[in-house]
């Protein structure tokens, strides 16, 4: 059964190879493939259907697929030398003619007299432009067997060896015998075109009238055409090539041509544009058609085409052999193309020119310069003061960061020049500006010269205020990690922030100049007299002593000393955090005191409350009151403390302290140092906080020059004492302790002691607590 089914399949194999060798002759290759496809489908090892479909694959220009068959013949047959042959040939046709040769060559090492194979292996040689080897390999050919055909390749070979006059010859021969035979026509019309066009003509014609099908015949008579200036004439033959293969590329290509020497450029661009559309359906593109159209658009002045054309060549020649042989024209027309006469535009982005000048710190020696270049062509070259410098292209543009050295230079010149020698040249002067960094200093909450601020109150959030001392215009101001508010057009501005400090224990502020100067500045913060504030009211208190005692021209005191000694027995109970004791001060020791020592002291600490005590001799001259210093002179009254003085030291310090207390255990102060008399009988109470936490500026002096009269002994500062000491409650106002002290030293003597604001400090109604311990 299975002999059967074999048999069977032969004779249907048979019958299809039969068949398909009918529609061959028929030239029906198409149909013939189908028959032959059968027959290998049912007898697949059959080496004769692979090379009769092959056969039809070629003559259907399907050069692959031909390959293909003739190679699976050989598989089957391998010394089948039809096949060999067959398979070098549509090698040479696919332009692999390196192993085309390779195969021919063994064809003619085993069957060197086949009529086929030298033949074939003509065609190899003369396109791997062997010429020499061609032209031997052709005489062999000719002596087997002359063939028309081989006397046309001889004559190909004479054109490209330059000798006209032996291919003119050979091509003669070739037609003598055949002359029918359209190839060498063609050829020898294509030689004669520049020596005798009108033979040329002949030629043509004579091909055309055996086939006028023939699309070489027409192309080449359009070129005896053009060599007579016959354009129109030229263009109806192309054209009629376009009739017969619409979807040849080259006949496109060739009527462009032809429209482009006859000046009709747009209708050149139609065609080229048509073969570059032809070739992308094809998988191909031509660089020639690329090259010939932008040349078009060149010349009906559509530039921006003629570029994109010309670029695309550039773009071609990275994978195309004969683009990269047409780059460099194609490069050369760019470069004329695109030629301008605009200088490159410079823009200096960082650091900012101002008027022709840029500005830098003193003591710089580089400067980072960083910009940008724009022009409509290549930057050749970019220097700044002759340095070169490195271009990055981005978005159409240029950009540049180069480290400049300054050192001996005042200018710093940039110079752009581009492909065509357009130049740019930017000068600029250099100006040098100041080093210095810019002083911070916090005004509010007091700040120490060490850095210390001094907070007197435990809320999260505090507004500091400063200011900034520099010689140029301030850029930014920071504290912490906040911006500061500030007027940047202010010189030496003052600036305010507001900083959460309930988890900081430090701070930075940071200023910085518009050159750059910067100054980094810590500061620690100081919460001693917040936890003070939290038990005492009046804040940290301080009580300063003066005793005057020991004069050089006037009577010296024993009572001073004992009474300051009560005082501080007295004030023992209180919570008082410092108390200074003077002793024996002069003029100069008491004008130093109070408008600078004191000062510096109460601004540092952050003194709130403050009580200053003098005991001493007194004076009360012309409506003026003053305290005696010890190296006062008794008639020279220049050499008197005077009141207000001991004032406008206490106004230095007025920012700090809220509550001012001066007791003059002397003289009356005078109508000077008062603003208006205050009352005693509506003494506040402890939990009174609108008067703890409002300002005070008072003054209590005694009525008389307690320390001039008989007795050395002052009642004043007794009862002060004794009122202090014999105080139960949690404090005692200032308003009791005057109370007492008026009613028992006017029983004693009938003078009535003082008590009222101090003139030109600010008073909003507080008054001075003595806060027991």
């Amino acid at each position: 059964m299975f002999m059967v089914a074999m048999s069977s399949f032969g004779q249907s194999a048979r019958k299809s190879y039969k068949a398909g060798l009918e529609f061959m002759d028929n030239l029906k290759y198409s149909d013939a493939i189908e028959q032959f496809t059968s027959a290998i489908g049912l007898e697949p090892s059959n080496p004769d259907y692979y090379y009769v479909r092959g056969q039809a694959y070629e003559k259907l220009s399907k050069f692959t697929e031909a390959k293909a068959d003739f190679e699976k013949a050989l598989v089957f047959a391998p010394k089948d030398v039809d096949a060999m042959i067959s398979l070098g040939a549509v090698n040479n046709k696919l332009g692999f003619f390196e192993e085309a040769l390779k195969i021919l060559n063994h064809v003619s090492a085993i069957a060197g007299r086949n009529t086929r194979v030298l033949p074939e292996k003509v065609i190899t040689l003369y396109n791997l432009k062997r010429y020499d080897q061609a032209l031997q390999t052709s005489d062999t050919a000719i002596v087997i067997k002359d063939t028309p055909i081989d006397f046309y390749w001889r004559g190909l070979i004479y054109r490209r060896l330059n000798n006209s006059a032996l291919a003119e010859k050979e091509l003669r021969k070739s037609i003598s015998k055949d002359k029918k035979l359209a190839e060498p026509r063609i050829e020898l019309a294509d030689l004669l075109i520049p020596s005798n066009p009108k033979e040329a003509m002949d030629q043509c014609n004579e091909v055309i009238k055996y086939n006028d099908r023939n699309t070489a015949a027409y192309i080449e008579r359009s070129k005896v055409y053009k060599k007579t200036l016959d354009y129109p004439s030229a263009i109806n033959d192309i054209s009629k090539t376009i009739v017969i293969d619409p979807e040849n590329a080259s006949f496109y290509f060739e009527r462009g041509l032809c429209y482009q020497e006859f000046n009709q450029h747009s209708n050149a661009i139609n065609d080229f544009s048509k073969a570059i559309l032809l070739n992308t359906s094809n998988n191909m593109e031509d660089p020639d058609v690329y090259y010939k159209r932008a040349k078009s658009y060149e010349e009906i002045m559509d530039y921006d085409k003629a570029r994109a054309d010309y670029n695309h060549i550039t773009f071609l020649s990275k994978y195309d052999e004969k683009a990269r042989e047409m780059l460099d024209l194609s490069q050369k027309r760019l470069y004329e193309l695109n030629r301008e006469t605009d200088a490159p535009e410079i823009a200096v982005v960082s650091p900012v020119p101002i008027k022709d000048t840029v500005e830098i710190k003193g003591d710089k020696t580089t400067l980072l310069i960083s910009g940008t270049l724009k022009d409509k062509s290549k930057i050749k070259s970019f220097t700044i003061n002759n340095e070169p410098v490195m271009l990055v292209e981005k978005n159409g543009k240029s950009d540049f960061l180069a480290n400049i050295n300054l050192t001996g230079t005042d200018k710093i010149i940039f110079s752009a020049k581009d492909d065509y020698d357009n130049e740019k040249v930017l000068n600029y002067t250099l100006k040098r500006t100041e080093i210095n960094p810019p002083k911070i200093m916090i005004i509010a909450p007091y700040t120490t010269e060490e850095g210390q601020v001094l907070l007197d109150t435990k809320t999260p959030n505090i507004a500091i205020q400063g200011k900034i001392s520099d010689e140029s215009p301030i850029k930014s101001i920071t504290v912490g990690d906040f911006t500061a508010s500030y007027n940047p057009n202010e010189l030496n501005p003052a600036f305010t922030a507001t900083l959460n400090v309930s988890d900081l224990n430090k701070f930075t502020v940071v200023a910085e100049d518009i050159y750059g100067n910067r100054q980094e500045t810590e500061f620690v913060l100081n919460r001693e007299a917040a936890g003070i504030a939290a038990t005492n009211p009046m804040g940290r208190t301080w009580v300063v002593f003066i005793e005057n005692s020991s004069y050089e021209t006037f009577a010296s005191l024993d009572g001073p000393i004992k009474d300051i000694s009560t005082m501080q027995r007295a004030l023992a109970n209180y919570d008082i955090h410092n108390i200074i004791h003077k002793k024996d001060m002069t003029k100069a020791e008491m004008e130093r005191f109070f408008n600078i020592e004191l000062r510096d002291q109460v601004k540092k600490n952050q003194v709130k409350s403050l009580m200053v005590y003098y005991a001493g001799h007194g004076k009360y001259i012309n409506d003026v009151g003053y305290w005696i210093p010890v190296d006062a002179k008794r008639d020279d009254e220049f050499t008197y403390f005077n009141i207000n003085a001991l004032k406008a030291g206490l106004q230095g310090y007025s920012d700090v302290v809220v509550h001012t207390l001066v007791v003059s255990d002397a003289c009356e102060s005078g109508p000077g140092f008062y603003s208006a008399s205050r009352s005693a009988n509506d003494a506040p109470t402890c939990d009174n906080t609108l008067m703890t936490g409002s300002k005070s500026a008072q003054v209590f002096s005694s009525a008389g020059e307690a320390y001039e009269l008989a007795s050395d002994n002052s009642k004043f500062a007794a009862t002060f004492a004794s009122t202090l000491m014999n105080n139960k409650n949690a404090c005692i106002p200032i308003e009791t302790v005057v109370k007492y002290v008026t009613a028992a030293v006017s029983a004693n003597n009938g003078q009535k002691p003082k008590f009222g604001n101090i003139q030109g400090l600010e008073d909003d109604n507080g008054t001075f607590f003595f806060i027991t311990k």
